[in-house]
């Protein structure tokens, strides 16, 4: 959507704005331009999230914090 409406306004993308997006999905790598996004660990992220809900239903504490990596994939719209 931001794409379209930036080229509507005749913007160029990247020349007068950088576009960036988030969860690196299969469209972004076939855009025009392709699209920089931020990847992020979608299966390790289910994984944990079950686990952490299993254990908080067995009554083992929740006070744990994950931080799962991520990654810059850059592309041509920036």
């Amino acid at each position: 959507g931001a794409r379209r409406e930036l080229r509507a306004a005749g913007r160029l993308i990247p020349g007068d704005v950088a576009l960036v997006g988030f969860d690196d999905s299969v469209p972004a790598r076939h855009m025009e331009p392709p699209l920089t996004s931020v990847r992020q660990p979608v299966e390790e992220m289910g994984r944990t999230m079950a686990r952490m809900l299993l254990a908080r239903m067995a009554g083992e504490p929740g006070d744990e914090a994950v931080v799962l990596p991520t990654e810059l994939v850059v592309r041509e719209s920036s």
